[in-house]
Parts: C-alpha cells; sequence; structure tokens
C-alpha cells in the first residue's frame, strides 16, 4: 500500500496517456469525469487558502497532468459519441439537457460565451501576469541577493536564515519562470475544447444522417445535447483551472489567505461603504427601478460603514491611552514593586559588546528618517571586516546620551567608555599635510582615530583645501573611520566562546571531517579561542580556518603551550600575513640587531605562569627611544610600521613594545613569503 501512495502521480500519468488509445465504458468515464471537477476545485480552493506562492509550488505541474486528464476525457467522450450515437454517459447528458433546456441556439451560445470568457479574460490575463511576474522576479534576484548578504553582515540574520533565504528566491524564480510557460498551456487547452466540440457536432451529425438514417431533427438533438454536455464537463474544470492559475500568479502581495485579505482590506475604509451605500439607496428615485433590493443593500452597507466607524474610533482612543500610559509609566508603574521580582533586576547589569552614544545635535547622522547613513555605513564595514579577517563583529548599539555635549559621541566596549570624540555637523573636517601649498582658515582640532593635526571648516572652503593638499573628510566619515579604528584594535576582546562555535560550524561546511577530528576532542574550544585571540590581537586574519586548524593539530601532538600554537599557525598562514602587511611587493622594516636578540634571548625567565622577558630597564629605554625615532620614517612613507626580528624572540618583542607603541607590529622572518622584497628603514642596536 505504502509503495502504491509513492507512486500513485507516477501511475496516474501513465493512465492518461493510456486512456488516449482505449476505449472507456461510459460508466468508468462519469467517474473520471466527477474526479476532474473534483481535483479542480481543490485546486482552486487550495490558490485562495495559500499566503504565498511558493506554498503550492507543485502547481505548474499540476497544470500539465491536469490539462493531459482533460484532453484524454475529451477524446474518449468523443469516441463514445460519435461510436454510440451520442450515448457517453449520464454526466455529458445531465449537462447538455440543463444547459440547452430545449433550445439548441442558446445552449450553444452559454458555451462559446464560457469558453471565450476563459480564453480572452481569464487564461490571456494570467498570461500576461505570470510573464510580467517571471521578468520581474529574475530582475530583483541581484537586489534581493544583496540584501540578504547586507542583513548577514550586520547580523540580523545567521548563515542557515541567509542560505533558507537565497533558495526561497531561487525556487520564486523557477516558478514564476515555470508559470509563464504553463499558462500557454492553458491557453493551448481551451483553443483545442472549441475544436473537439466542433468535431463532435459535425462529424456526429454527418454519422447520423449517413450511416444512423436518422432523420435530421432528431440527430440535431441528439449530437446537440452530447456535443455541449461534452464541453461543459471539459470546460466547467478548465475554469476552474483557469481561475485558480490568474489566482496564484496575482497574490504576490498577499499578507494572508485571499478570504482574510478581502475582509480586511474591504473593510477598513468604512466611509467608501457609507457612501455606496447612499448612492445604492439614491437607485430607487429612479422612475421604474426596483425598490427592495436598493434600499437591503444600501441599508446594509450604510449599517456596516457605520459599526466600523465607531468601533475604529474606540479603538483609536484605547491607542490614545496606551500612549498616555507610556509618557506617563508613574501613573500605572510601580518600580519597587518591578524590582521585587530578582528576574527583572538582572536586566540593569547586561552589558553591549559595542556601544555609540551621541549627543542630541549628532542624531541626525544616525536617525535614517532624517536622512543619515551612518546603519548602511556600519553594515558596510561590518561586511568589509569579515571578508578582510574573517571575523563577525557583533551589531553596534546606537542610543543617544544626555551626559555628552550637543556635538560629542562615545564609544564603547563591554559596558566601558574607550574612546571619545567631537564633531561639528555643519563643517568638513581637513587633514593637515606635511607640506600644504598654502593655508586655510579653520578651527583647529586632532583627528579622533589617528591623531592627526586637522582643522574644521566651511563647505565653501572644502575645495580650495583639496587644492591645497588637505584631505577633506565629511563628519560621518570621521566619526565612523574612529569606531571602525576601535574595532580593529580592540576586535580580539569580542571574541567570545559563542563566536567560536559560529567560526566552529561555519569552518565544518568546509571542511567537515577535518574540525570533527580535531575539535574538542584534541583541540578544546578554549585552546582555540586563546590562539585566535592572539591572532587577532595582533591583526592576523583568521579567515582561514582550515590551516589554522591543522597547524594547531600538528603542534598539540609536541606542545601545549598556547605562545608556541600561536606562532606556528602564523608561520602556516605567512601568505595571510604577507598580504596584510605587503605593499606593491615591499615590506619596509626595523631590524634588530644580533645583540640585541641576543640579549633578549638571554633575558627570557621561566616561571609558574609562563616565559617572560626580564631586560635591564636601560636597554627597555634605548629600544624604545631608537624604535620612536625610525617610526618617523613609516610616517612620511605612510605605512605601516613593522619590525622584523627572529621567530624565537618574536612574540617576547611584541608584548615589550605593545605598552609604548600599539600600533606597531612585529614579524618574524618565517612569517614573510620568499618572494617580497624587504627594505630595512632602520636598525635597532645595543
Amino acid at each position: 500500500m505504502r509503495k502504491l501512495l509513492d507512486n500513485v502521480v507516477a501511475l496516474f500519468v501513465v493512465m492518461v496517456v493510456v486512456m488516449f488509445i482505449v476505449p472507456l465504458s461510459p460508466f468508468l468515464l462519469d467517474m473520471l469525469f466527477v474526479i476532474n471537477i473534483t481535483i479542480a476545485l481543490i485546486i482552486l480552493l487550495m490558490t485562495m487558502y495559500i499566503k504565498e506562492t511558493l506554498e503550492f509550488s507543485i502547481f505548474p505541474s499540476l497544470l500539465l497532468v491536469t490539462t493531459l486528464f482533460r484532453l484524454a476525457l475529451n477524446i474518449s467522450s468523443t469516441r463514445l459519441i460519435l461510436t454510440h450515437q451520442g450515448e457517453a454517459g449520464q454526466v455529458i447528458a445531465t449537462f447538455g439537457k440543463f444547459v440547452l433546456q430545449g433550445n439548441i441556439v442558446v445552449g450553444v451560445l452559454i458555451f462559446l460565451i464560457l469558453v471565450l470568457v476563459q480564453f480572452i479574460v481569464i487564461t490571456k490575463g494570467a498570461e500576461r501576469v505570470a510573464e510580467v511576474a517571471a521578468r520581474f522576479t529574475l530582475d530583483a534576484m541581484p537586489g534581493k541577493q544583496m540584501a540578504i548578504d547586507a542583513d548577514l553582515s550586520s547580523g540580523l540574520i545567521n548563515e542557515e536564515d541567509a542560505r533558507l533565504r537565497r533558495i526561497k528566491i531561487q525556487r520564486e524564480s523557477d516558478f514564476y519562470g515555470a508559470m509563464d510557460g504553463a499558462t500557454k498551456i492553458v491557453k493551448g487547452d481551451a483553443i483545442m475544447s472549441i475544436i473537439i466540440v466542433l468535431v463532435n457536432f459535425i462529424a456526429g451529425t454527418i454519422i447520423g444522417l449517413v450511416q444512423g438514417g436518422m432523420p435530421f431533427s432528431e440527430v440535431l438533438e441528439i449530437y446537440s445535447i452530447a456535443t455541449i454536455g461534452d464541453g461543459l464537463v471539459s470546460q466547467m474544470p478548465a475554469l476552474l483551472i483557469s481561475t485558480a492559475t490568474g489566482m496564484i500568479v496575482t497574490r504576490s502581495v498577499a499578507e494572508g489567505t485571499l478570504n482574510e485579505d478581502v475582509l480586511k482590506q474591504f473593510l477598513s475604509q468604512p466611509r467608501v461603504l457609507i457612501a455606496a451605500g447612499i448612492t445604492i439607496l439614491a437607485m430607487i428615485i429612479i422612475p421604474g427601478a426596483p425598490f427592495w433590493q436598493p434600499v437591503i443593500m444600501g441599508t446594509f452597507l450604510i449599517v456596516l460603514g457605520l459599526r466600523l466607524l465607531y468601533s475604529d474610533k474606540v479603538a483609536k482612543k484605547q491607542l490614545e491611552a496606551e500612549e498616555v500610559r507610556e509618557v506617563y509609566p508613574e501613573e500605572q508603574f510601580d518600580e519597587n514593586a518591578y524590582f521585587k521580582d530578582i528576574n527583572n533586576i538582572y536586566s540593569l547589569i547586561n552589558v553591549e559588546p559595542i556601544e555609540m552614544e551621541f549627543g542630541y545635535s549628532l542624531i541626525p547622522l544616525v536617525d535614517e528618517t532624517s536622512g543619515g547613513n551612518l546603519i548602511n555605513r556600519i553594515v558596510i564595514f561590518r561586511r568589509q571586516f569579515a571578508q578582510e579577517m574573517g571575523f563577525v563583529v557583533p551589531s553596534v548599539r546606537l542610543r543617544d546620551s544626555a551626559a555628552l555635549n550637543a556635538n560629542q559621541y562615545s564609544i564603547k566596549l563591554k559596558g566601558e567608555e574607550i574612546a571619545k570624540g567631537e564633531l561639528l555637523v555643519d563643517y568638513y573636517l581637513a587633514l593637515e599635510p606635511p607640506n600644504a601649498t598654502g593655508d586655510i582658515d579653520g578651527i583647529r582640532t586632532i583627528e579622533p582615530a589617528y591623531g592627526i593635526p586637522s582643522k574644521w571648516i566651511l563647505p565653501e572652503l572644502k575645495d580650495m583645501a583639496e587644492i591645497y593638499g588637505y584631505t577633506v573628510i565629511d563628519p560621518l566619515s570621521v566619526m565612523l573611520t574612529h569606531l571602525s579604528e576601535i574595532i580593529r584594535r580592540h576586535a580580539h576582546e569580542l571574541l567570545t566562546r559563542a563566536e567560536i562555535m559560529q567560526i566552529v560550524e561555519n569552518a565544518k561546511k568546509s571542511s567537515p571531517e577535518l574540525v570533527e577530528e580535531a575539535i574538542p576532542n584534541v583541540i578544546s574550544y578554549g585552546t582555540l579561542q586563546k590562539v585566535l585571540y592572539n591572532l587577532l590581537k595582533e591583526g592576523v586574519p583568521i579567515k582561514d580556518m582550515v590551516t589554522v586548524v591543522e597547524s594547531l593539530l600538528d603542534t598539540v601532538q609536541s606542545s601545549n603551550d598556547i605562545d608556541v600554537m600561536t606562532e606556528n599557525v602564523r608561520t602556516a598562514l605567512k601568505r595571510t600575513i604577507t598580504r596584510r602587511f605587503c605593499e606593491s611587493g615591499q615590506l619596509m622594516v626595523v631590524t634588530l640587531d644580533s645583540e640585541v636578540e641576543k640579549a633578549i634571548l638571554s633575558s627570557l625567565t621561566r616561571s609558574e605562569h609562563g616565559v617572560y622577558l626580564a631586560l635591564s630597564p636601560d636597554l627597555i629605554q634605548k629600544i624604545v627611544t631608537q624604535l620612536g625615532e625610525h617610526l618617523g620614517k613609516f610616517k612620511e612613507l605612510n605605512t605601516v610600521p613593522i619590525i622584523l626580528t627572529s621567530n624565537v624572540i618574536r612574540v617576547y618583542f611584541y608584548r615589550l613594545i605593545e605598552q609604548f607603541y600599539p600600533n606597531v607590529y612585529v614579524l618574524a622572518f618565517n612569517e614573510v613569503a620568499s618572494n617580497v622584497q624587504i627594505q630595512a628603514l632602520g636598525n635597532i642596536s645595543m
């Protein structure tokens, strides 16, 4: 039984094909006509109760099967009509007699009107709607894909939601493309119905007169009943299917079922119902017009409209009362009673990973209704950062603050302020070049992200400032640049255990066997978090998780030291590190003298907490002073300051200078690809 149900559609299609050849008995034909009408009715009702087209995605294939079934029934009924002198079952006879009512001309006209309505109005309209929907759906695909990527980058959806939405977009495109072709089948079916009716009537009349020897009036009565009955039995399901086709391709903007949408939208304008009711009532003043029908209909519409209007006023008063309660919550909100529940107290200690607070003058930069574009710019930055570093930055919480000055903004990390800046919304920030060709009036300040001397200038001086060599930035870009640099510097602090698990799940999609072997059986989530923390802290992308995991698997067999693991991973990521810091095939660096490296190596001291550097204060002072002198060369060349050391001391030297120069990167020789040209700008010596 189960196997039969699994193959019922295939068996049905085979049976339909067989019907084109094998004659059927009148009883079996009647049964199949009833089945045909039932299927058509179910399909029509299905299209009314679905909320979106993909809930009935099999419709194009179903349309082909039902049309094939209908044509097979037409052929079978035609065979019976022409071979059994018009006797083709009770269903055909009943439809024919009911419509004709003893008048052949009226029956033929009703049938022709029915066919033309289906062909010209419903089928033609559905065909056009399907064609336009298919084209527009295909054109809208790139925009929808970009919207999904933006939501994914901003954290509004996860990877699974994005995948499902992409699949849905593809299915919609396929569905409307299939519907565009399927409507041609409906159109062809309507044409074929007219041809079959003509064949039945003309051929039946000839057969009745020539072979049957019956009088013309009797032949006309028999074959007209059979022909019109057969046509109606076929056209009723065809009309239902055509209506369903038009229904499903026009459901693109539906919010609920057809019944829900019709009631909601018709009853949403009570004044329209009242006006319509008054107009209908006015019909009774026309001489000869009926009285009771307009009175009943007009009164019903007026009463319904007044009732809905009253309900809307009540709902509006309730909404206003709720707004008042929100504005004056003390009227019903008991703070002490609320915080008696310990669960409500926990809501006070939640902290956001990243927050930005603004003074009231900066709100227009953030508020989208006022033309603010900060949110979109943050979304773009999060996407770029994820592509560059392999780490998804958490959502940034934006809020206004009365504690800040009007032009100030504050950046918080886990509830604590780590940066603050001040903007002049109606000005531009002009970064002063080393050798400006001219001076320009403005308010002196310091660019917040990089500490560059700058000026706030009026918009009309923007072009002149650029001519003099200044780099001119709008206030929104100043704030976004500051935020992005803060996130880059502190990205490692945002790497939570939950994010580690998300990264691991994402890595499983490309290398499931490797990840399942390594994590958490060999490499714990805690170990992986510490290694990735170290990489992000020094600006190394963690996008290539396969290489990271493979390197850790090789290292963990010989050492469980986090520093050793991190250094081995960095070596494995040498191409990534080289690409990250190298410009045009050249790497500008400051090197360490061999004596300095030996001094650092000899001062390494191991304790129960790990290895640390125990250099003399004099040597530390010499190193820091010399490094400060060399950093000016990097600034002149506008490149990232990099120090190149041996692999053994790299991590310890980084920790030494980090507290003095946090923006300096320390690389080891074996972390630089062999095809890069290294240019030393200086050397730190004893």
